[in-house]
Protein backbone atom coordinates (compact mmCIF):
# COMPACT_ATOMS: atom_id res chain seq x y z
CA UNK A 1 0.00 0.00 0.00
CA UNK A 2 1.57 3.45 -1.16
CA UNK A 3 2.57 6.04 1.57
CA UNK A 4 -0.55 8.88 2.53
CA UNK A 5 0.86 11.89 1.30
CA UNK A 6 1.47 13.84 4.91
CA UNK A 7 -1.36 16.67 5.59
CA UNK A 8 -0.85 20.28 4.43
CA UNK A 9 1.55 22.33 6.60
CA UNK A 10 -0.96 23.99 8.53
CA UNK A 11 -2.80 21.82 9.97
CA UNK A 12 0.61 19.58 10.89
CA UNK A 13 2.26 22.19 12.28
CA UNK A 14 -1.08 23.21 14.15
CA UNK A 15 -1.38 19.38 15.52
CA UNK A 16 2.20 19.29 16.57
CA UNK A 17 1.55 22.39 18.81
CA UNK A 18 -2.04 20.67 20.05
CA UNK A 19 -4.38 22.92 18.44
CA UNK A 20 -7.44 21.22 17.21
CA UNK A 21 -10.44 22.25 15.09
CA UNK A 22 -12.49 22.98 18.03
CA UNK A 23 -9.63 25.35 19.02
CA UNK A 24 -9.58 27.60 16.19
CA UNK A 25 -11.42 31.20 15.64
CA UNK A 26 -9.84 31.76 12.35
CA UNK A 27 -7.32 31.42 9.94
CA UNK A 28 -6.93 34.13 7.50
CA UNK A 29 -4.20 33.99 4.70
CA UNK A 30 -1.98 36.95 4.54
CA UNK A 31 -1.04 38.46 1.42
CA UNK A 32 1.98 40.81 0.61
CA UNK A 33 4.77 38.84 1.53
CA UNK A 34 6.78 37.56 -1.58
CA UNK A 35 8.69 34.25 0.01
CA UNK A 36 7.43 32.32 2.69
CA UNK A 37 3.48 31.27 3.36
CA UNK A 38 1.77 33.41 6.09
CA UNK A 39 -1.34 32.40 8.25
CA UNK A 40 -2.94 34.81 10.92
CA UNK A 41 -4.53 31.69 13.06
CA UNK A 42 -6.54 33.25 16.05
CA UNK A 43 -7.78 30.47 19.02
CA UNK A 44 -10.93 30.37 20.64
CA UNK A 45 -9.02 31.01 23.89
CA UNK A 46 -8.24 34.61 22.63
CA UNK A 47 -4.17 33.83 21.23
CA UNK A 48 -3.34 35.22 18.17
CA UNK A 49 -0.69 33.80 16.23
CA UNK A 50 1.35 34.29 12.89
CA UNK A 51 2.48 30.62 11.23
CA UNK A 52 5.09 31.33 8.30
CA UNK A 53 6.11 28.00 7.04
CA UNK A 54 8.62 28.17 3.41
CA UNK A 55 7.94 27.70 -0.03
CA UNK A 56 7.17 24.34 -1.06
CA UNK A 57 10.35 24.54 -3.86
CA UNK A 58 14.16 25.26 -3.46
CA UNK A 59 14.65 28.08 -6.38
CA UNK A 60 15.48 30.94 -5.00
CA UNK A 61 18.18 33.52 -4.08
CA UNK A 62 21.53 32.28 -2.10
CA UNK A 63 20.94 34.07 1.05
CA UNK A 64 17.20 32.98 0.92
CA UNK A 65 18.15 29.37 2.27
CA UNK A 66 16.67 28.68 5.93
CA UNK A 67 14.99 32.59 5.82
CA UNK A 68 13.07 31.61 8.84
CA UNK A 69 16.10 31.21 11.24
CA UNK A 70 16.96 34.88 10.54
CA UNK A 71 13.42 35.75 11.58
CA UNK A 72 13.67 33.71 15.09
CA UNK A 73 17.23 35.38 15.49
CA UNK A 74 15.77 38.78 15.15
CA UNK A 75 12.49 37.81 16.87
CA UNK A 76 14.76 36.54 19.90
CA UNK A 77 17.33 39.37 20.01
CA UNK A 78 15.03 42.20 19.21
CA UNK A 79 12.63 41.67 22.11
CA UNK A 80 15.36 42.57 24.52
CA UNK A 81 15.38 46.29 23.23
CA UNK A 82 11.93 46.86 21.63
CA UNK A 83 9.57 44.96 23.70
CA UNK A 84 5.84 44.38 22.57
CA UNK A 85 6.66 45.80 18.90
CA UNK A 86 8.67 42.82 18.33
CA UNK A 87 6.67 39.34 17.90
CA UNK A 88 7.71 36.40 20.21
CA UNK A 89 8.30 33.15 19.02
CA UNK A 90 5.98 30.40 20.24
CA UNK A 91 7.92 27.48 18.41
CA UNK A 92 10.17 26.69 15.19
CA UNK A 93 11.10 23.48 13.89
CA UNK A 94 12.35 21.63 10.87
CA UNK A 95 9.18 20.53 9.44
CA UNK A 96 10.57 16.81 8.40
CA UNK A 97 7.62 17.54 5.47
CA UNK A 98 8.83 20.04 3.91
CA UNK A 99 11.95 19.88 2.65
CA UNK A 100 13.05 23.73 2.25
CA UNK A 101 13.25 24.33 5.83
CA UNK A 102 11.59 24.80 9.39
CA UNK A 103 8.20 26.74 10.08
CA UNK A 104 7.81 29.31 12.95
CA UNK A 105 4.86 30.12 14.90
CA UNK A 106 4.94 33.72 16.77
CA UNK A 107 2.85 35.91 18.26
CA UNK A 108 1.18 38.75 15.92
CA UNK A 109 1.60 42.03 16.69
CA UNK A 110 -1.24 44.82 16.49
CA UNK A 111 -2.16 47.39 14.08
CA UNK A 112 -2.04 47.71 10.10
CA UNK A 113 0.74 48.45 8.07
CA UNK A 114 2.31 51.99 7.78
CA UNK A 115 1.12 52.54 4.17
CA UNK A 116 -2.01 51.21 4.49
CA UNK A 117 -2.91 53.89 7.42
CA UNK A 118 -5.13 57.11 6.53
CA UNK A 119 -4.49 60.51 7.10
CA UNK A 120 -0.85 60.28 9.54
CA UNK A 121 -0.34 63.71 8.06
CA UNK A 122 -3.54 65.35 8.82
CA UNK A 123 -3.89 63.71 12.30
CA UNK A 124 -0.35 65.11 13.45
CA UNK A 125 0.87 61.55 13.60
CA UNK A 126 2.97 61.19 11.18
CA UNK A 127 5.57 63.05 12.70
CA UNK A 128 5.32 61.60 16.20
CA UNK A 129 5.57 58.15 14.65
CA UNK A 130 8.93 58.53 12.69
CA UNK A 131 10.34 59.78 16.14
CA UNK A 132 8.72 56.75 17.54
CA UNK A 133 10.31 54.75 15.30
CA UNK A 134 13.98 56.16 15.58
CA UNK A 135 13.59 55.40 19.08
CA UNK A 136 12.69 51.76 18.28
CA UNK A 137 15.29 51.04 15.51
CA UNK A 138 18.59 52.83 17.64
CA UNK A 139 17.26 50.32 20.67
CA UNK A 140 17.81 47.68 17.97
CA UNK A 141 20.82 48.88 16.61
CA UNK A 142 22.49 48.65 20.09
CA UNK A 143 22.19 44.75 20.07
CA UNK A 144 25.19 43.25 19.38
CA UNK A 145 25.64 39.94 17.57
CA UNK A 146 26.95 36.47 18.96
CA UNK A 147 30.68 36.39 17.45
CA UNK A 148 30.31 37.54 13.92
CA UNK A 149 29.09 39.69 10.69
CA UNK A 150 26.45 37.63 8.40
CA UNK A 151 23.03 35.92 7.98
CA UNK A 152 22.41 34.14 11.38
CA UNK A 153 20.68 31.12 9.29
CA UNK A 154 24.38 31.00 7.42
CA UNK A 155 23.71 29.97 4.05
CA UNK A 156 27.75 31.11 2.76
CA UNK A 157 29.07 29.54 5.74
CA UNK A 158 30.06 30.27 9.10
CA UNK A 159 29.38 34.10 10.67
CA UNK A 160 32.29 36.07 8.90
CA UNK A 161 35.16 37.69 11.48
CA UNK A 162 35.02 40.80 9.50
CA UNK A 163 32.03 43.10 8.00
CA UNK A 164 34.11 43.55 4.87
CA UNK A 165 34.21 39.26 4.84
CA UNK A 166 30.59 38.94 5.08
CA UNK A 167 29.19 41.95 2.95
CA UNK A 168 31.53 41.05 0.45
CA UNK A 169 30.05 37.41 0.19
CA UNK A 170 26.89 38.76 0.70
CA UNK A 171 27.11 40.94 -2.67
CA UNK A 172 29.23 37.71 -4.26
CA UNK A 173 26.39 35.80 -3.95
CA UNK A 174 23.92 37.69 -5.41
CA UNK A 175 25.84 38.61 -8.46
CA UNK A 176 26.19 34.90 -9.23
CA UNK A 177 22.30 34.17 -8.88
CA UNK A 178 22.88 37.02 -11.58
CA UNK A 179 24.58 34.90 -13.76
CA UNK A 180 22.63 31.76 -12.70
CA UNK A 181 19.34 33.16 -13.47
CA UNK A 182 20.46 35.30 -16.35
CA UNK A 183 18.70 38.13 -14.34
CA UNK A 184 18.81 41.64 -16.71
CA UNK A 185 20.81 44.30 -15.22
CA UNK A 186 22.03 47.69 -16.22
CA UNK A 187 25.48 47.17 -15.91
CA UNK A 188 27.33 43.27 -16.73
CA UNK A 189 27.69 41.83 -13.71
CA UNK A 190 31.99 41.99 -13.71
CA UNK A 191 31.54 45.64 -13.95
CA UNK A 192 29.37 45.81 -11.21
CA UNK A 193 31.74 43.46 -9.08
CA UNK A 194 34.83 45.93 -9.78
CA UNK A 195 32.75 48.72 -8.53
CA UNK A 196 32.11 46.94 -5.23
CA UNK A 197 35.09 45.58 -5.01
CA UNK A 198 37.11 48.75 -5.12
CA UNK A 199 34.69 50.25 -2.37
CA UNK A 200 35.43 47.04 -0.37
CA UNK A 201 38.18 48.78 2.21
CA UNK A 202 35.51 51.29 3.55
CA UNK A 203 33.96 48.19 4.82
CA UNK A 204 36.64 48.15 7.81
CA UNK A 205 35.33 50.87 9.37
CA UNK A 206 32.33 48.49 10.78
CA UNK A 207 33.78 46.91 13.32
CA UNK A 208 30.68 45.75 15.89
CA UNK A 209 27.99 43.48 14.23
CA UNK A 210 25.10 45.34 15.03
CA UNK A 211 21.01 43.57 14.22
CA UNK A 212 20.12 44.61 11.19
CA UNK A 213 16.42 44.30 10.03
CA UNK A 214 17.34 45.71 6.27
CA UNK A 215 13.53 45.52 5.29
CA UNK A 216 12.04 48.28 7.22
CA UNK A 217 9.69 49.41 4.03
CA UNK A 218 6.61 50.72 5.68
CA UNK A 219 4.49 47.12 4.67
CA UNK A 220 6.56 45.57 7.42
CA UNK A 221 5.62 48.46 10.29
CA UNK A 222 2.79 48.30 11.77
CA UNK A 223 0.32 51.11 13.23
CA UNK A 224 -2.00 51.14 16.09
CA UNK A 225 -4.14 53.25 17.99
CA UNK A 226 -7.03 56.07 17.01
CA UNK A 227 -6.33 59.15 15.03
CA UNK A 228 -4.30 61.71 16.72
CA UNK A 229 -3.19 59.30 19.21
CA UNK A 230 -1.05 56.26 17.01
CA UNK A 231 1.76 54.32 18.13
CA UNK A 232 4.03 51.81 16.17
CA UNK A 233 2.59 48.73 16.69
CA UNK A 234 5.21 45.99 15.41
CA UNK A 235 8.20 45.38 13.41
CA UNK A 236 8.00 42.25 11.95
CA UNK A 237 9.02 40.38 9.10
CA UNK A 238 12.73 39.64 10.51
CA UNK A 239 13.41 37.16 7.89
CA UNK A 240 16.43 39.53 5.88
CA UNK A 241 18.02 40.45 9.25
CA UNK A 242 21.91 40.19 9.59
CA UNK A 243 24.17 41.36 12.00
CA UNK A 244 26.18 44.00 10.22
CA UNK A 245 26.55 47.55 9.64
CA UNK A 246 23.47 49.75 11.40
CA UNK A 247 23.90 52.30 8.72
CA UNK A 248 22.46 49.57 6.41
CA UNK A 249 18.86 50.05 7.76
CA UNK A 250 18.91 53.73 6.12
CA UNK A 251 18.06 52.10 3.33
CA UNK A 252 14.78 50.03 3.35
CA UNK A 253 13.57 53.05 5.79
CA UNK A 254 13.87 55.69 3.11
CA UNK A 255 13.62 53.92 0.30
CA UNK A 256 14.65 55.41 -2.92
CA UNK A 257 14.67 58.97 -0.85
CA UNK A 258 16.09 60.32 2.17
CA UNK A 259 15.41 59.96 5.97
CA UNK A 260 13.36 62.52 7.79
CA UNK A 261 14.63 64.93 9.99
CA UNK A 262 11.66 63.54 12.72
CA UNK A 263 13.02 59.69 12.12
CA UNK A 264 16.54 60.83 12.98
CA UNK A 265 15.68 62.78 16.31
CA UNK A 266 13.98 59.51 17.81
CA UNK A 267 17.27 57.59 16.55
CA UNK A 268 19.52 60.03 18.14
CA UNK A 269 17.77 60.72 21.54
CA UNK A 270 17.57 56.16 21.44
CA UNK A 271 21.19 55.48 21.39
CA UNK A 272 22.73 59.21 22.15
CA UNK A 273 24.57 59.38 19.08
CA UNK A 274 23.66 61.69 16.12
CA UNK A 275 24.36 60.17 12.70
CA UNK A 276 26.25 61.83 10.83
CA UNK A 277 26.48 61.18 7.15
CA UNK A 278 30.66 61.67 6.83
CA UNK A 279 32.18 59.88 3.63
CA UNK A 280 32.27 57.09 4.77
CA UNK A 281 28.55 56.56 5.83
CA UNK A 282 27.90 57.64 2.27
CA UNK A 283 30.18 55.50 0.54
CA UNK A 284 28.40 52.61 2.58
CA UNK A 285 24.72 53.56 2.24
CA UNK A 286 25.80 53.51 -1.50
CA UNK A 287 27.06 49.67 -1.19
CA UNK A 288 23.78 48.98 0.46
CA UNK A 289 21.54 50.65 -1.59
CA UNK A 290 23.30 48.69 -4.71
CA UNK A 291 22.88 45.32 -2.85
CA UNK A 292 19.47 45.95 -2.09
CA UNK A 293 18.61 47.19 -5.45
CA UNK A 294 21.07 43.80 -6.96
CA UNK A 295 18.25 41.63 -4.62
CA UNK A 296 14.91 43.52 -6.04
CA UNK A 297 16.15 43.02 -10.00
CA UNK A 298 17.57 39.48 -9.16
CA UNK A 299 14.86 37.85 -7.46
CA UNK A 300 12.04 38.78 -10.20
CA UNK A 301 13.20 35.60 -12.23
CA UNK A 302 13.21 32.62 -9.66
CA UNK A 303 10.06 33.68 -8.74
CA UNK A 304 8.69 34.30 -11.97
CA UNK A 305 6.67 37.63 -11.33
CA UNK A 306 5.39 37.41 -15.06
CA UNK A 307 6.77 39.82 -17.94
CA UNK A 308 5.14 42.57 -16.94
CA UNK A 309 6.02 42.72 -13.16
CA UNK A 310 9.54 42.02 -13.99
CA UNK A 311 9.24 44.85 -16.23
CA UNK A 312 7.76 47.42 -13.73
CA UNK A 313 10.50 46.76 -11.53
CA UNK A 314 13.52 46.69 -13.81
CA UNK A 315 12.02 50.30 -14.68
CA UNK A 316 11.98 51.65 -11.05
CA UNK A 317 14.59 50.12 -9.88
CA UNK A 318 17.64 49.89 -12.40
CA UNK A 319 17.75 53.95 -12.53
CA UNK A 320 18.45 53.84 -8.96
CA UNK A 321 21.01 50.63 -9.09
CA UNK A 322 22.99 52.75 -11.63
CA UNK A 323 22.46 55.63 -9.67
CA UNK A 324 24.02 53.95 -6.60
CA UNK A 325 27.13 51.98 -8.38
CA UNK A 326 27.80 55.57 -10.15
CA UNK A 327 28.39 57.21 -6.61
CA UNK A 328 30.21 54.31 -5.57
CA UNK A 329 32.78 54.83 -8.23
CA UNK A 330 32.63 58.91 -7.77
CA UNK A 331 33.57 58.36 -4.46
CA UNK A 332 36.45 55.78 -4.50
CA UNK A 333 37.64 57.49 -7.50
CA UNK A 334 37.74 61.18 -5.81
Amino acid sequence: MPDQAPPPPLPRILRALGVGDRDLASCTPLTGGTYNTVTRVTLTDGRDWVVKTPPPHTAGLRYERDLLVNEVAFCTAAAQAAGAAIPRVVRSEPDPAAPTGAYLVMTACPGRPWHESDGLEDTGDEARLRTQLGSLVGRLHSITGPGGFGYPAQPFGPLAPTWRTAFTAMTEAVLADAETYRAPLPYAVDRIRTVLARAAPVLDDVTRPALVHFDLWPGNLLVTGEPGARAVGGIIDGERMFWGDPVADFVSLALFGELEREFLGGYAESTGVRAEFGASVRLRLDLYRSYLYLIMLVETVPRDVGEESARETRQLVAPHLVAALDAVSRRTSA
